[in-house]
């Protein structure tokens, strides 16, 4: 897991209100980091379980439950590796 993970995460969260649907595109506009680099964390995301497709067709992702209880401290990255 990356700092650029956590930030993913978060912003899909979106703590407080309703969590985000969202493409790479609109993460990599509200992060600072390059697209590319937002795709291949989304990939890693969604291998681990933590980001789900909301709509494959257009990209778009969600946090899934898993996604939640890792930001939440109820998962950290060693228990991810093993599941990999």
């Amino acid at each position: 897991m990356t700092a650029a993970d956590d930030r993913i995460l978060e912003f899909l969260l979106n703590e407080g209100n309703e969590p985000l649907v969202s493409t790479p595109a609109v993460v990599e506009m509200n992060l600072d980091y390059q697209i590319a680099h937002i795709r291949n964390r989304l990939r890693e995301l969604h291998q681990a379980g933590l980001v789900e497709y909301y709509d494959e067709d257009r990209g778009a992702y969600q946090i899934t439950d898993r996604g939640r209880a890792y930001l939440a401290g109820e998962l950290d990255a060693d228990d991810l590796e093993d599941d990999e």
